[in-house]
């Protein structure tokens, strides 16, 4: 049901109950009362009628109410509800903001009752319905007011309830994007060096397979090693989805990690700097990933070539070095050097590449120990 339509009920109760009430003689205004006729129905039909317009129009609908009050009191017709309506608009416009007009609006219905009886020749009578009057225009306005903070708070309630789920919803999203941003990179990095290395390994087994069948198997050795390292990744990664503890990967399996470089053909200096100490798990990922990524670009693009993967541990950062001395290759471009730099910058760090002084290439990343916030 409408807003119209239910002030249309009101305004039909209001003048069943007014007339009702009226005729009753449940409130009296003195003596001189004269009983009802055609026009003090008329005045309260008019009055309740204005119960039908008091939110669409609630200053007009409240100074025909107030009229037809005063117009029926000063022809001193019995009882005192006609002047009902004029209230609940002075309470409407007080609940709407408008207190101003509420405020005026009992002024002139006051002004006008009380003028009435100051020049009446007889006061009203002890017992009549006419000195409560100030008492109930006060108390609509206050009530107004009350009813129009209320309903304020629970519109900020209800704006910050929304306001909390959309941020919710916005950072439940953004982590979503953060996980599916790690999980590519995860993927990008692990399983593009194990098929690297598979893929350098098939390459020499088919050069070698007539000539010298002893190097195949170690070839294909080294490419079920590879399988067996990109499955055991995978699932490291998966496990993360199923809440579950994965396999860590950290700078103590880049010795593993040189080995496998080295079975693929590659001639690979490791070394370390400074005295190693644990480092937290983002910097300890992201060295392992940039190292391993390094590693993978050498294999795919520099063909045969020296490498050396060296580790400096200094008190507020390690500096990752990988740098080659072979020359470009024919693979494509990729995303693995931007892949590198974003794992860097993510914790703070930075990374530079490009061609080395005395030919080759070569990767520098300065990762913080301290991983801001």
């Amino acid at each position: 049901m409408d807003s119209r339509r239910t002030d249309a009920l009101v305004a039909a109760a209001a003048l069943v109950a007014i007339t009702g009430g009226t005729y009753a003689n449940l409130s009296w205004t003195g003596p001189l009362e004269r009983p009802l006729d055609p026009a003090a129905l008329t005045l309260i039909v008019v009055a309740s009628l204005t119960l039908a317009f008091r939110r669409t129009a609630p200053l007009a609908a409240g100074v025909v109410a107030a009229a037809a009050g005063v117009v029926y009191y000063a022809l001193h017709y019995p009882g005192v509800f006609t002047s009902a309506p004029a209230l609940a608009s002075i309470y409407t416009l007080a609940a709407l903001g408008r207190r101003k007009a509420a405020i005026w609006l009992s002024l002139a219905l006051a002004t006008g009752m009380y003028g009435l009886m100051a020049i009446a020749e007889d006061d009203p009578p002890p017992g009549s319905w006419m000195g409560l009057l100030s008492g109930w225009l006060v108390a609509m306005v206050v009530i107004g007011e009350l009813t129009r903070h209320r309903r304020a708070y629970l519109r900020a309630v209800e704006q910050r309830a929304e306001e909390a789920e959309r941020t919710r919803e916005e950072a439940a999203l953004r982590r979503a994007g953060e996980e599916r941003l790690w999980i590519a990179q995860e993927l990008h990095d692990s399983l593009t060096h194990s098929i690297s290395v598979v893929n350098v390994q098939v390459a020499v087994a088919m050069q070698l397979l007539e000539r010298d069948p002893a190097r195949v198997r170690e070839s294909l050795a080294a490419i079920k090693e590879s399988g067996h390292e990109a499955m055991r990744e995978l699932r490291a990664t998966l496990g993360v989805l199923r809440q579950s503890e994965p396999e860590e990967a950290g700078l103590a399996r880049l010795p593993r990690l040189v080995s496998r470089a080295e079975g693929a053909g590659l001639r690979v200096a490791h070394t370390v700097a400074g005295t190693p100490y644990t480092l937290p798990p983002e910097v300890d990922r992201a060295a392992y990933r940039i190292a391993q990524e390094a590693l993978t670009n050498v294999l795919r693009h520099a063909g045969a070539a020296t490498v050396t993967v060296a580790v400096e541990y200094d008190p507020s950062k390690i500096v990752l070095r990988v740098e080659n001395d072979g020359e470009a290759g024919t693979a494509g471009p990729g995303m693995g050097l931007i892949g590198m730099r974003e794992r860097a910058v993510a914790i703070g760090g930075s990374l530079t590449a490009g061609p080395h002084d005395d030919g080759g290439f070569a990767v520098r990343a300065e990762l913080p120990v301290r991983v801001p916030a």
